[in-house]
Formats: C-alpha cells, structure tokens, sequence
C-alpha cells in the first residue's frame, strides 16, 4: 500500500495549494456572510432586554461607565444569554436586614417579621411605629428571564431597601435602630412587575444614589438570604439626584452628591447601564423609577 508521504515532491506541493484555497474560501465565509451572522446576534443581544435590563457577578468593563452592558464590584464580563443581559450580582452591603448579619447584637432579619410583604415601605412595621419622609417616589421592578428570550417572570419576589433621605438604614443606622422602614417585599403580577412605594433615598458620604434589591423564588421563600437567587443595585440619572436634593431634608446629600459620579463609585465605576433606572416625574409630583432586570431562570 503507497501512503501519501510517497508519492513525491510535486504531490506533497499541490496538497498545501489545496488546502491554502480551502482556507481563504472560509475566511471569505467567515468575513462575509458569517460577519453578517455574527453583527446580528450581537444586534439581538443589545436589544433583548431594552433600557433597563439585566449578569452575574460580571460585567462588561467601561472606563466612562455607560455604554458597559452591565455593573458589578467583583468581577469583569457580562453574561449575555439568547439576546438578553443578567443582571450583575453586587454586594448587599452591611445593611440587608435579611438575616446574613446582625444588629445591636441580634440577628436582622425584616423577612421574618408579619407584614414584610407590602407595596408602600414608607412606615415601619411590627410595633414600630416611625415614617420615613422624602420626595415620593414609586419603584417599578420588571423581571424577566433570559432564558427564554427576555419573557416576563410572575409569582417570584423582590426584597428591596435603601437608606432614608438622611442616608441612614433603618434597624442598623444611629437614631433608627429601632425602624424596619423602607424595607419591603413584592411578589411580582403576570406582567412580571413588582411595584414598590417609597421615598427617593438620600446620598451619604462614598456612594451614589442607590437602592438594593434581593431576587426569590417566591414570597413564601423570601425569608432568609440563603433562598435568595441575585443580589443587585439600580442607580439614577444625574438630573433627578440634583433636583431631589436641592429641596430641604435631604440633610448633606448635595454635598456628598456633587463629590462622587457613577464613573467613580466603587459598584458601578466598572459599568451601569443595566442598573440605570428609567426615571419620570418631578419633585412637586413625585417619582417614577422603572427598571427591567433579568435573571437565568
């Protein structure tokens, strides 16, 4: 039996003039047609989840911030599944209230307390009696899935806080240690909404303007952060932020506004555009701040 290896000189060459015109015939594939193949996957990917939508623990890193598909303060890389964006895990800071840490010497945890489910978070609950005041205004929470083409998600629940318009959090903070307000949680309707009533939060000294949100299953298994399925943060545009604090009692929160951006906060100096919510309104009517978010259910 003869092997290639010993037909000669002149085979061996006009194998390798094959298999060169076999190569550039897929490379002309590959920057062609499949270019075009490629431009719009990525075309469907950035419209999947529209203004407000949605990764892990990653993100893609920006050095402006707003044009990255997403933030997060612990590691790079936005995972994009079927055309829509996860939302970036973030940390849930030292004041979750949702029983992964204590205060005051006892574990804090307002999604045990009677109540907790509510759409207006605005007062205390469980005996406590204290009224967090502000600008009003409504937190819209959209959560989809991108696992099946950015579909909304009913019947999971939202677990959102933040601080009040001193930039204290309840149940951990100086003065309102004996507060649970502005904690709340929503199960989300056949729209995959949940819908939260409640004050434009103030701006303390090294963040920008922020409110943290916890993703579960279901109401009945939001009640310990061991359940939860993603942990994040929305954030707002610059013009809502200066109007809101311009108005009294909103203590320092101008000052501390005007001396961070999005671009320099430690959460979403690294991307934020899946975490900028879509905010409408005024301060003499009130806020509406929507945000789709999306999760690999």
């Amino acid at each position: 039996m003869q092997h290639d290896h010993d037909l000669g000189l002149a085979h061996d060459l006009s194998r390798l003039q094959q298999q060169a015109l076999e190569r550039r015939t897929a490379l002309r594939w590959l920057f062609g047609a499949g270019a075009g193949a490629i431009a719009g996957a990525g075309a469907m990917a950035l419209v999947g989840c529209g203004g407000g939508g949605s990764s892990d623990s990653s993100s893609a890193s920006s050095s402006s911030g707003s044009s990255s598909s997403g933030g997060s303060s612990s590691s790079g890389g936005t995972t994009t599944t079927t055309g829509c964006s996860v939302i970036p895990s973030e940390t849930e800071g030292p004041y979750p209230g949702d029983g992964s840490n204590t205060a005051n010497g006892s574990v804090a945890n307002v999604l045990a307390l009677s109540g907790v489910v509510r759409s207006d978070i605005r007062s205390s609950i469980a005996g406590a009696s204290g009224v967090a005041a502000g600008v009003p205004l409504q937190v819209i929470i959209e959560l989809v899935n991108t696992n099946a083409s950015c579909a909304d998600l009913s019947g999971y629940a939202i677990y959102l806080w933040h601080c009040d318009a001193l930039g204290r959090y309840s149940m951990y903070s100086s003065g309102v240690t004996g507060e649970n307000y502005l904690r709340g949680v929503q199960a989300t309707g056949t729209d995959g909404t949940a819908t939260f009533q409640t004050i434009y939060p103030g701006c303390y000294s090294g963040r920008v303007p922020h409110i943290h949100f916890e993703v579960y299953r279901s109401t009945t298994t939001a009640t310990n952060w061991n359940n939860k399925l993603r942990t994040s943060q929305l954030c707002f545009p610059s013009d809502s932020n200066a109007a809101v604090y311009a108005t009294s009692g909103y203590g320092n929160s101008a000052a501390n506004n005007n001396a961070i951006s999005l671009a320099t906060d430690g959460i979403f100096s690294d991307g934020y555009s899946t975490q900028l919510a879509t905010v409408t309104g005024s301060v003499s009517a009130g806020y509406v701040a929507r945000l789709k978010v999306g999760i690999a259910a």
